[in-house]
């Protein structure tokens, strides 16, 4: 078998599959030039909190010696990253969190199970927001991420380093979660594809929870093609997830006939003109030449009303804190993770030595965004408050919805099988931009939140350059539980537009 020095700069999971299949290449070889490139590159883009170097290529000879037995395992050798909120057994999961410091679970999530069923080789975790709040990965305790487009942008958040690790070439697929955003912005700003499943499609036991209403697991990739091929190994019901759902689940991959005519997909122009006075020109310009090439393979584009859709970022902004506060609430120094002192004579004669730890331990171990939105969800779910605020959110994310299924059911005009839009307003923004402005930070997420709120299945494909050179995403929005139809016109788009490039190699 002949080996590889360097992973092949257009490589994609199936192609190293096909290779490890037919024994044109080992795993182990595979597995090695993989690690040997984040160990030459990552130093750049800060990609990943932990390589799990002994452990995968100790996984990758074990699947060369027993490649007859597991040849038909759908991602066969393939090496993937997994996004450190996710649990992985017996390995570091942090969350990107000074609270959860040395944590290894006793545990794997669901997800983890499948890819290494499937035949996957998990190489290491890759960075993140802290507890996934954040839009740039400038709230990791590790530090930030950065886009192998241009190192002094963001890669985006909270999967930042997921996607800035498929993007500069350290690993062919990464598995993020997606809870207003998060894997489909970074993959914008990266340049590559992310999929965010229906929610409840793909289990999220192990998975470190933020907003458990909004949280949703999958894959960014290369490729459409790949894409699928992950999706197929993760979605599916799961009994130890109380919200996984237990709905059919289609081959993905024989979904990519390569056209799209007869689909029609809904634009809702009075959104972007709504929000035109935010909107980059050339996200705008890029979006209208997209919509101009689904139209030349056959696509009937039709005008859409959703007019609700303005609230959904303010929506977002109660509901997903109110549940994190609820969530975080764990984190208290006693089962696991770090633990403060419960301080000495400074500390006040007010709350017992327990409390005291507490507050030390969240004090010391969570970050500024954290804590952020752990007290604006408190204060939404407080006393006096609640029917002001989390209650009248929860009531506006139904007419969200509804809007949704009107656009998709023909209630209310010619009913639609997926809609388009911008995945962001912006390209990738520097480094610093908008870390002492959050209000900014959040009115990015403008596009990709209603995904979220309505649990719908949301994808962004890669959709041309600025003139700087800096990536830019289309995002298509399908019906619950109709992957197969929005990865169709996925990759019919991907064909027509030419497909994803490679940025540069990592500066000397």
């Amino acid at each position: 078998m002949a080996g590889t020095s360097r992973p092949a700069e257009m490589e994609t999971a199936t192609s190293i599959r096909d290779d490890i299949r037919t024994g044109r290449r080992s795993a182990v070889d595979v597995c090695r030039s993989y690690l040997d490139r984040i160990a030459d590159e990552d130093g750049c883009w800060h990609a990943l909190t932990a390589v799990f170097r002994d452990e995968a290529l100790a996984h990758a000879a074990d699947i060369d010696r027993r490649r007859d037995e597991w040849r038909d395992r759908p991602l066969l050798g393939v090496p993937i990253t997994v996004k450190d909120v996710i649990c992985t057994r017996g390995q570091l999961t942090t969350a990107a969190s000074r609270i959860l410091a040395g944590f290894r679970p006793p545990y794997d999530a669901t997800v983890a199970v499948r890819l290494r069923e499937a035949g996957a080789v998990v190489v290491g975790k890759t960075n993140c927001d802290e507890f996934a709040m954040g839009s740039s990965t400038e709230h990791s305790a590790y530090g930030p991420s950065r886009n192998p487009w241009n190192p002094d942008h963001t890669p985006g958040g909270s999967s930042g380093g997921a996607a800035a690790a498929v993007a500069a070439g350290l690993a062919p697929v990464a598995i993020g979660s997606d809870t207003g955003g998060s894997i489909r912005q970074p993959a914008a700003f990266c340049g590559i594809v992310g999929l965010k499943p229906t929610y409840g499609r793909v289990s999220r036991y192990g998975l470190l929870a933020f907003a458990s209403s909004l949280d949703q697991i999958g894959p960014l990739t290369r490729t459409v093609d790949d894409a699928a091929l992950v999706l197929n190994v993760l979605a599916g019901h799961d009994p130890r997830d109380a919200t996984s759902a237990d709905a059919p689940v289609a081959d993905y991959t024989a979904a990519l006939t390569g056209e799209a005519a007869g689909l029609r997909v809904g634009m809702p122009r009075a959104l972007l003109e709504l929000a035109d006075a935010g909107i980059d020109g050339e996200i705008l310009s890029a979006y209208r030449r997209s919509m101009e090439a689904l139209r030349d393979a056959g696509v009937a584009l039709i005008d859409i009303e959703l007019p609700h859709a303005e609230y959904a970022v303010p929506v977002y902004y109660l509901v997903a804190p109110a549940e994190a506060s609820s969530n975080l609430a764990r984190y208290d120094g006693v089962r696991y993770g770090s633990r403060a002192a419960a301080g000495g004579a400074e500390d006040n004669d007010r709350g017992s030595p327990l409390a005291k730890m507490y507050d030390r331990t969240r004090d010391a171990g969570f970050g500024a965004e954290v804590k952020r939105r752990i007290m604006l969800g408190t204060y939404a779910l407080s006393a006096g408050y609640y029917d002001a605020y989390y209650r009248r959110a929860q009531r506006v994310r139904s007419l969200i919805r509804r809007d949704y299924s009107n656009a998709f059911d023909g209630n209310a005009g010619p009913g639609v099988d997926v809609v388009a839009l911008p995945t962001t307003p912006t390209p990738a923004f520097r480094l610093g931009e908008h870390l002492q402005d959050p209000l900014a930070m959040y009115l990015g997420d403008i596009f990709t939140v209603s995904a979220n709120l309505t649990g719908l299945p949301a994808i962004s494909v890669p959709a041309g350059f600025t003139a700087t050179g800096l990536p830019i995403g289309l995002q298509l929005v399908g019906r619950a539980f109709d992957e197969a139809t929005l990865l169709r016109l996925s990759h019919a788009y991907e064909r027509a537009a030419g497909g994803s490039r490679r940025p540069a190699r990592a500066p000397d």
